[in-house]
C-alpha cells in the first residue's frame, strides 16, 4: 500500500502543465500488453499534449515489446543485455544506458552508442549520496570515451540527445540560448570545473553557490514500533519460494529451498546464505510481510531502509528476528532513514524529509551513508550496493520475485504467490 495514489485524473491535468515534460516511466507493461483501460487513458493524456511516455520493461521482448512500443512508449531504461536493447532499438524505441550503484548495464550496453548515437541516452536511476560525491555522469562520459567512444557521440547521449527528446528548456550553446553549461578539464576525464544556468555560476567544484532555504518538513509515517512476534514465519511447510538477488542488476530470480524450523517458525539460514526479508506498511501499523532472501552474504546484524521502491515502506532483512526487529525500529523511530544493526552496534541515517531525504548537507549525508555501507560490508555482505539492492526488492514490476507489504509477488505471472510449496513438492 501507498501513501497516496495519483489517478487519471491527476495525470490529465498535470500533463498540461508546462513544467511537467513527460510522463514517467510506464512500469505496468502488462496493463500496457492487456490494454488496461486506465493505463491507456494515462498514456493517451501525455500524447494528447505532444508529451513523450518514458519505458519502463525489463526482459521484454519480441511482439510484446512492439505492443509496448506501438502504444505510444518512445524510451526505455531497463535493458540488461544488448539483444534486448537492439529489439527496441529496432522498433523505434530509444534507449537509455542506466549506470547506477545497484544496476549496472553499462559494460552490456555502450557499444551501442557507436551504432545508434541519435537514438541513446544515459542515466543512473538512484545514486548513493557517498558516490554523488565522487561523481554523477560525468564518470559515464570519462568511462565511455576510454572505451572508444568518440567525444562527440558521449556528449550527444548526455545532452543533445535529452534535451531534443523531452523537451527540455535548456540551452544548447545556439545563439539566443540560455547559457548553460558545464566548463571540464579535458574530453578525457570529465572532471567538472565549473557549472552555470542561464550564465550564472551556480557551482564551482564542489561548492554550490545557490544559498540553501529552510523549507518545513513533510512527511507521512504512521506506523508502530514491532516485535518479534509479528515477524515470526509460520512452517506450512519448510519447502519455500526464496528470492535470488543478483549483484549489479535489479531483476531477481526464484529458488526452490528447504529452511531451518525453530518452534514452529521459518527461519534464517546463515550457513546458505539466505536471510529473513521483511516489508512493514509504514503509511499505518499491518501486519508485516515476509519472505527469505539470497546472496547478500550479511554473516551478523541486520539492515533496514525506508526507500523501498516504489511504495516505500520499511524493508529489511537479518540474521536473526532480533537484530531484524532493531533495525526497523530504529528506522520507525526516525520517521524514515537507513539502518544498521547488530547487538549494541547500531547506526541510523535519518530520512525525514517523506521518510526519503535528508534536510542536511549532502556531504554530511554522504559520510553517513558511507558509514552504514562499510558496516553492512564488515558484516559481511559481498553486494556492491547492499542498501540499494535492498530497496528494489520492493518494486514489484520487475522479474522474478519481489516482496511488497501485501505479500511475496511473482513478477514473471504477476500475480501474489505463497512464500511456502505444498509439503509434497520435492526441491533438488
Amino acid at each position: 500500500m501507498t501513501g497516496a495514489e495519483i489517478g487519471v485524473n491527476e495525470i490529465e491535468e498535470m500533463m498540461q502543465w508546462p513544467e511537467i515534460k513527460y510522463l514517467a516511466e510506464m512500469m505496468n507493461f502488462p496493463g500496457v500488453l492487456f490494454g488496461d483501460e486506465e493505463v491507456m487513458v494515462k498514456i493517451a493524456s501525455a500524447k494528447k499534449q505532444h508529451k513523450p511516455v518514458d519505458g519502463h520493461a525489463p526482459g521484454l521482448r519480441g511482439e510484446d515489446a512492439r505492443k509496448y512500443v506501438e502504444a505510444g512508449i518512445s524510451t526505455d531504461h531497463e535493458c540488461f543485455i544488448k539483444e534486448e536493447a537492439l529489439d527496441k532499438l529496432k522498433l523505434g524505441m530509444k534507449i537509455l544506458i542506466r549506470e547506477g550503484s545497484a544496476a549496472k548495464n553499462f559494460e552490456a550496453l555502450i557499444s551501442l552508442l557507436d551504432e545508434y548515437p541519435d537514438r541513446m541516452m544515459f542515466c543512473s536511476d538512484d545514486k548513493h549520496p557517498n558516490e554523488l560525491v565522487l561523481g554523477y555522469l560525468n564518470e559515464i562520459a570519462a568511462r565511455a570515451v576510454a572505451k572508444g567512444i568518440a567525444p562527440m557521440k558521449v556528449l550527444r547521449a548526455l545532452s543533445y540527445n535529452p534535451v531534443k527528446h523531452y523537451k527540455l528548456e535548456v540551452g544548447l550553446l545556439q545563439l539566443d540560448d540560455p547559457a548553460d553549461f558545464i566548463e571540464v578539464n579535458n574530453l578525457q576525464e570529465f572532471h567538472v570545473l565549473r557549472t552555470y544556468i542561464n550564465g550564472e555560476l551556480v557551482a564551482n567544484g564542489k561548492r554550490s553557490m545557490i544559498e540553501s532555504v529552510s523549507e518545513k518538513i513533510v512527511n507521512q509515517f504512521d506506523c508502530q514500533l514491532i516485535s518479534e512476534k509479528d515477524i515470526e514465519a509460520p512452517a506450512v511447510s519448510n519447502q519455500v519460494r526464496v528470492i535470488e538477488a543478483v549483484d549489479g542488476q535489479l531483476i531477481t530470480h526464484e529458488l526452490l529451498k528447504e529452511l531451518k524450523v525453530a518452534d514452529g517458525n521459518l527461519q534464517s539460514d546463515v550457513d546458505q546464505d539466505i536471510l529473513k526479508l521483511v516489508v512493514v506498511n509504514r503509511y499505518h501499523s499491518a501486519k508485516p510481510a515476509i519472505t527469505f532472501v539470497k546472496n547478500f552474504g550479511l554473516k551478523k546484524g541486520a539492515i533496514a531502509s525506508s526507500v523501498a521502491h516504489d511504495s516505500h515502506n520499511i524493508i529489511a532483512l537479518g540474521v536473526n528476528d532480533a537484530e531484524i526487529v532493531k533495525a526497523i525500529n530504529l528506522v520507525i523511530e526516525s520517521k524514515g532513514g537507513v539502518s544498521f544493526s547488530h547487538v549494541l552496534d547500531q547506526l541510523i541515517l535519518p530520512l525525514p524529509v517523506a521518510g526519503l531525504m535528508s534536510n542536511k548537507d549532502g556531504y554530511e549525508v554522504a559520510k553517513k551513508y558511507d558509514d552504514l555501507d562499510r558496516k553492512s560490508k564488515e558484516a559481511g555482505s559481498t553486494l556492491s550496493a547492499p542498501y540499494m539492492t535492498l530497496s528494489f526488492l520492493a518494486l514489484l514490476v520487475i522479474p522474478e520475485l519481489k516482496l511488497s507489504d501485501k505479500g511475496l509477488f511473482d513478477g514473471k505471472n504477476f500475480r501474489f504467490t505463497s512464500l511456502c510449496l505444498p509439503k509434497q513438492v520435492f526441491i533438488s
